[in-house]
């Protein structure tokens, strides 16, 4: 379930529930949504990925990936974001998120986990390509000190290529890959207010913020009617207002 041992023994005596997040990050925008929809109360460890202050020995002793979010709670280490939501649901279990059937539940899993598999290779790929290219060269120290760091051969390759510049290719096979799964939750929204079941659940909450981010960089959402009339209803709810826009008002 994400569940890591952190070599910052700090973080061991935090008492209740703290977040390392980012305002721009969409991972981070799923779990403080999934806190204003608990009502949690919860601890800001707020990094700027902007200006790279996750990329420290500190935080890599906390989250060995080095990346947002992570969650601690009550000394307990938990990394990935779709495991963090899973956690918080079922942790605090009042209002829940989750269906109550297995094969209701093994789709919202099923979400959870395509958003996560397509993160590196296709939104962000396609986020940096229309929003950092040309932003985010680095010196050759620079890189040998995230590599000292960093041991996720698919975050090293990505951080090269995001240095490098991404192709006019590249980003047409991860807009490709993100027709893909829109189309699908295009046509399942067609017939239901939501992407699992009948109910508000993690799927969506996973899925959200990926449609603000994507939309703050132009792409196309109106081939997906369906998905931009779920977005909208997201957009009233109070948690997308608090997790979302007070830490990201434009992306």
């Amino acid at each position: 379930m994400g569940i890591v041992t952190p070599t910052n023994k700090e973080v061991l005596g935090f008492k209740g529930l703290h977040l390392y997040h980012s305002g721009v990050s969409n991972c981070a925008m799923r779990v403080r949504m999934t806190l204003e929809e608990k009502k949690l109360a919860w601890t800001s460890h707020h990094l700027d990925i902007t200006k790279k202050e996750h990329i420290t020995a500190e935080y890599f002793g906390i989250n060995p990936n080095g990346v947002v979010p992570t969650l601690v709670h009550d000394g307990v280490v938990i990394i990935e974001s779709d495991d963090i939501i899973d956690y918080i649901d079922q942790t605090f279990p009042e209002s829940a998120l989750r269906p109550e059937s297995s094969e209701d539940l093994d789709e919202m899993y099923w979400w959870m986990k395509s958003a996560g598999a397509i993160h590196v290779k296709a939104v962000k790929t396609y986020i940096y390509y229309h929003k950092m290219q040309g932003k985010m060269k680095q010196s050759d120290q620079q890189r040998q000190a995230y590599e000292k760091l960093q041991t996720n051969k698919e975050l090293v390759e990505f951080h090269n290529a995001s240095s490098k510049g991404f192709s006019v290719a590249d980003a047409k096979e991860a807009e490709q890959t993100l027709d893909h799964f829109f189309e699908k939750a295009n046509t399942r929204l067609t017939h239901q207010d939501w992407l699992v079941g009948e109910q508000f659940t993690l799927a969506d909450i996973t899925w959200v913020p990926l449609h603000f981010t994507l939309s703050g960089v132009g792409y196309n959402f109106a081939q997906f009617p369906a998905v931009q009339a779920w977005a909208n209803k997201l957009h009233a709810r109070e948690s997308f207002a608090k997790a979302i826009l007070q830490w990201c008002p434009i992306f």
